[in-house]
Order: C-alpha cells, then sequence, then structure tokens
C-alpha cells in the first residue's frame, strides 16, 4: 500500500481518511432542495428563459425540466429508454493496453475482480447514460475498505438541479451548495460523465434544448385537442323558462343544464322546458397532424430516425427498417465509446487507492464495450467457402473470428473439431461389381477396415460368424432347456468378460456387411 497522502487525476492531494465522508451530505442546503416543475406553465416566452439561464451556468430549471418532460411525455420517456437500454446487452471487458507485459496483464486481471464487486452495475450504466439528456450525470462514491482494498460501497446517482457551471472558466461542473460561485467536487468523491450528444458547453451537450420545442408544441396541440372535444364532443343544450320566472328558478334551470352536460341527470321547475340542439361540426384531424409531427421529430432526434419507433403502414418497409436499425447502432457505438471513458476515470481511482500509482495512465487497462455487427453466420460461411474454393488464400482467420464474434481460443482451452464424415460407398448398379472399388475413399486413399470386409470369403458367412459369436451363449442355454429369462442372465453374466472393443467392431461389421448384400441382391 502507498502512504496515505495521494493525489487526484488533477493533481489535488487527498487524504484516504476523507474517503468515507460525503460531499452532500455536508451541504445541508441540498436536503432541503425540492423538486421545480419548470414544465408547468411553459411557455414560448418562458422556455427561452430556463434556457440562458443555462447558458450563464444555472442548471437548475433546465434539468427539472427535461425530468418533468420525460414524465409528462410517454413518448420521450420511451425513447430514451430504448436508447439507453441498448448499452445493456453489450458484453463488456477489462483489456490491457496493446504490447502489454505480465505486469500489465496482471493488473487488467485486477481491475477485472473489481468491476465484478462492482454494485448494481447495470444501474451505473443507465444512471450515467442520463447524461444524454443533460448533457452530463454525476453519481457520488461512497467507498470502504473491504479486505485491504478500496472499493466502492455504493455509488449513488444525484439531480442534475444540484450542480452548475462557469462556462467563462474552463466549463467545470460544480457543486450548487448556496454560495455565489458553487463548491469544485471532491477528489474520489464522484463519478462524473459528459456526454456530446451535440456539441457545446456542459448545458447545451445534451438533447434537452432539442427535445423541448417539439415537447412544447406537441402541448399545445393537446391543450387544444381536449378543448375540441370538450366542445364539439357534447350537443348543446337550450334552456327556457316561462315569462316572469323568478332569478332562483332561472338559476336552477342553469343548474340543470349543467349537469345534463356531464352527469346526463338534473331536474327543472314545471313550466321550464330543455332543447338539445345538433353538436356543432369539426374536425381533429389538425391536431392530430401536429401530435404526430412532433412525436417524429422527438424519434428523430433521440433514436436518429422513425421506423424502429413507429410504423404508419405506408413509408414502412423491411428496407428502410434495416436502414434505420443501423443508424440506430451507429448511435449505440458512439453511447457505447463515450461512456468508455466515465469507466477510465473509475479505474484511474481504484488503481491509485490500491497502491498502483507506479503505472502511467495511459497504460492502464480499461473497459471495452463489445460492439461488433455480428454477421450472418449461415451466409457468412456460405461467402467465405465459396471464396475459398475460388482460390482466396488471403482471408485471415482473425477476421473471420471478429465478423462471427467468436472468441480466439485460449491455451489449453478446449475446442470444437469438425467430425470426419463417413466414407460413402461407390456402388455399382450391376449386382456382379467387386467390392474391391469400395475399399477406396472419394481421396483415393485406401480404408483398411474396408479392405478386410472386402477381402472375405463370402459376404453371408461374414454375417453369420458374426451373429454366432454373439449369440451362441444364448442358443446354448436354451438348448439346455433353461428358460429365456435365464439364458439372458447368462449372457449378462459372461458380458464383463468379452472384449467390448471386439464386440463393437463384430455389430459394426455385421451392419455394414448386411446393408451392402441388401443392396446389391434386391430386387430390381
Amino acid at each position: 500500500m502507498t502512504a496515505s497522502k495521494i493525489v487526484d487525476a488533477n493533481g489535488r492531494p487527498f487524504t484516504k481518511k476523507e474517503l468515507k465522508k460525503s460531499q452532500t451530505a455536508e451541504v445541508s442546503s441540498l436536503k432541503r432542495t425540492f423538486a421545480e416543475h419548470p414544465s408547468k406553465g411553459l411557455s414560448i416566452q418562458k422556455l427561452p428563459r430556463i434556457l440562458e439561464a443555462a447558458e450563464q451556468g444555472d442548471l437548475s430549471a433546465q434539468a427539472s425540466l427535461f425530468n418533468d418532460m420525460q414524465e409528462r411525455d410517454g413518448h420521450i420517456f420511451a425513447e430514451m429508454q430504448k436508447r439507453k437500454n441498448a448499452l445493456l446487452k453489450l458484453d463488456w471487458s477489462i483489456e490491457p493496453p496493446k504490447n502489454s507485459t505480465a505486469e500489465e496483464k496482471a493488473l487488467a486481471a485486477k481491475v477485472a475482480q473489481w468491476f465484478e464487486a462492482l454494485p448494481d452495475f447495470e444501474d451505473i450504466i443507465l444512471n450515467a447514460l442520463d447524461a444524454i439528456g443533460h448533457g452530463f450525470s454525476a453519481q457520488e462514491i461512497e467507498w470502504e475498505f473491504y479486505q485491504n482494498e478500496w472499493l466502492p460501497k455504493a455509488i449513488i446517482p444525484r439531480p442534475q438541479s444540484w450542480f452548475r457551471t462557469t462556462p467563462g472558466q474552463k466549463d467545470t461542473l460544480l457543486l450548487n451548495d448556496g454560495s455565489l460561485e458553487g463548491a469544485p467536487l471532491w477528489p474520489f468523491g464522484w463519478l462524473v460523465h459528459q456526454h456530446n450528444a451535440k456539441s457545446g458547453f456542459i448545458a447545451e451537450s445534451g438533447l434537452v434544448r432539442v427535445l423541448a420545442w417539439p415537447y412544447l408544441f406537441k402541448n399545445f396541440a393537446l391543450r387544444d385537442l381536449a378543448e375540441f372535444l370538450e366542445i364539439y364532443g357534447l350537443p348543446a343544450r337550450v334552456g327556457t323558462y316561462l315569462q316572469g320566472a323568478t332569478q332562483e328558478e332561472k338559476d336552477t334551470l342553469l343548474e340543470a343544464l349543467v349537469m345534463l352536460g356531464h352527469d346526463a341527470a338534473g331536474i327543472i321547475p314545471e313550466g321550464t322546458t330543455i332543447d338539445f340542439q345538433s353538436a356543432a361540426e369539426g374536425q381533429a384531424n389538425n391536431y392530430q397532424v401536429m401530435i404526430d409531427w412532433c412525436e417524429r421529430t422527438v424519434s428523430k432526434v433521440i433514436l436518429g430516425a422513425t421506423l424502429t419507433s413507429q410504423a404508419d403502414g405506408k413509408s414502412s418497409t423491411n428496407a428502410l427498417g434495416n436502414v434505420h436499425n443501423e443508424v440506430r447502432h451507429d448511435l449505440t457505438v458512439a453511447d457505447a465509446r463515450q461512456l468508455e471513458g466515465l469507466f477510465r476515470q473509475l479505474i484511474q481511482m481504484l488503481c491509485q487507492l490500491n497502491g498502483y500509482q507506479d503505472f502511467n495512465s495511459r497504460r492502464l487497462p480499461r473497459l471495452v464495450f463489445d460492439v461488433r455487427e455480428i454477421a450472418d453466420l449461415t451466409t457468412f460461411a456460405e461467402g467465405i467457402a465459396k471464396l475459398v474454393e475460388a482460390g482466396m488464400e488471403t482471408i485471415p482467420v482473425s477476421w473471420v473470428h471478429k465478423k462471427l464474434a467468436i472468441p480466439e481460443p485460449k491455451s489449453n482451452e478446449p475446442v470444437l473439431k469438425r467430425i470426419a464424415p463417413l466414407t460413402p460407398a461407390l456402388l455399382s448398379q450391376s449386382p456382379y461389381r467387386s467390392f474391391a472399388a469400395l475399399s477406396h475413399t472419394q481421396d483415393g486413399l485406401i480404408d483398411p477396415a474396408q479392405v478386410a470386409l472386402d477381402n472375405a470369403p463370402d459376404i453371408p458367412d461374414v454375417i453369420n460368424q458374426a451373429i454366432s459369436k454373439l449369440l451362441s451363449p444364448v442358443i446354448a442355454a436354451l438348448q439346455q432347456g433353461q428358460s429365456p429369462d435365464e439364458a439372458l442372465d447368462i449372457i449378462a453374466a459372461s458380458y464383463p468378460a468379452l472384449d467390448d472393443g471386439e464386440l463393437i467392431q463384430i455389430l459394426t461389421q455385421a451392419q455394414f456387411v448386411a446393408d451392402i448384400w441388401g443392396r446389391l441382391n434386391a430386387s430390381e
């Protein structure tokens, strides 16, 4: 183990005693912070003010707005989940650097053990990918000293509204502790992922700024559609009262009209009447067109396409769907490569805290997601076989392994082997053909077992000898007057004395000879 005094990735000194503390636990103002809901009353005038405040470093309103958007718009939530969950399907591994030494390989194996002990690794990935929408994500690390090693006890996501930035000063992410400038994040205390879904400062790099506008317009259309259905979906009700009716009678009639609209029941004074007019004519298609446009725009922004999330039955084709799936794969590759940078931070912290400070940061192990597109095994194998048969001798085996995602075998690791097919018998249509031809395979090689059968003096004799040798104990027992069950018991008792290899050979020869004999003597 190293000395108790260490430095973080930025060269700042840090004491291991501080690892068991939590930075947010000491900021009392964060405990009293309640979530804002800027989506309430969101308008064309209010939205730009929220975005401008984020550009100046105040991320609170913009972060809360995106949380509201995911809660209130099921389409945004579903598309974001598709993009985030795509990375959970990827395999990952801890890889040493290229041309690694034995010591570097040993460190990679050690890091792999640490990662296997991480709590809720899938949740760490999903929480980190919140940065796709917000531009960043921050997870606080609680450490513990376990079996002489420093390991994360918990990695807890913190709301993006707890942070601010300094766009004019290297765009640093700070904890919003109530001070004017904010507090720097403690070294070894945070796992921060900055995701460039779009280029720009931290506040501008998330998809929230692109999604906010179709979200706003969709809500306008939904509100108008609800009003349309309320107005045009119900028939107009007109009540008439007698001349000289009192104000109380008029109020009673009006109350009855309202109840008839919602409760479909009401009472009115005698002498008054209610007429139901036809519902006003109108169409909701215009509102639906606006809603559909907003949702297609959201799908394009998040997934890069629409056919993988919405099918209209007209433009959706298998070819276009495959193209759009390729676009989604490109996004998954980009997300995975950026997320690998997050885990480089964690690997560096683990190595520094556990006595591996002598390693150059450029030579540390790294987490790698397997984002290869696996080729169709049947089609790929047929194509490769044709190329090899055509004489192409420059196809590397390593490239085939990569395309099919088949790992290279390690030393002394069992591997699958091709089973040699049985040599087909080259039978003639003539029953008088010599058996000598059967002793040669298609490659012209001599089969010793076949030669032995070819040299047999008489096919029926070979069969009789094989069967006689196999069944002679049974026949002898029956001739002595013993029952069939007793005869079988004799065979069972004498079987261990038989040679297994000889028994297998007899059965194989008998089966083969019987098959040949049947073919040669079958009637036309």
